[in-house]
């Protein structure tokens, strides 16, 4: 067997395993059987103040009105599945990458 008909049917497994690697770690974290890698987290404050302000107590009103509408971890639920989402696209074209390249060593060398 010739050498790049090898290295072509490697570069060709290596593509598909990559592809079929972040499909399956995809599924996993999309069907809550595995974490979604954390990127964001939710900040913790800490109530230490002596004696606010007018601003920081209308902050503080708004911020509990926000908080009843849209909690802040599902925002950052949302911000790590969407850094997921856009890494998986990444990670299949490149494997799509990789297989091809292979697939044109194997059809050169066939």
């Amino acid at each position: 067997m010739n050498l790049n008909k090898y290295i072509g049917y490697t570069l060709l497994i290596i593509g598909l395993l990559i592809i079929a690697g972040t499909l399956w770690q995809s599924y996993n974290v999309f069907t809550g059987k595995a974490p979604v890698p954390l990127v964001f987290m939710t900040p913790v404050t800490s109530k230490t103040q002596d004696a606010p302000q007018a601003s920081e107590q209308i902050n503080e009103a708004v911020k509990k009105q926000i908080e009843q509408i849209i909690p802040s971890s599902a925002i950052t639920k949302i911000l790590n599945l969407s850094v997921w989402s856009f890494l998986a696209v990444i990670f299949m074209m490149g494997g799509s990458i990789v297989s091809s390249i292979g697939v044109k060593l194997i059809k050169v060398t066939g």
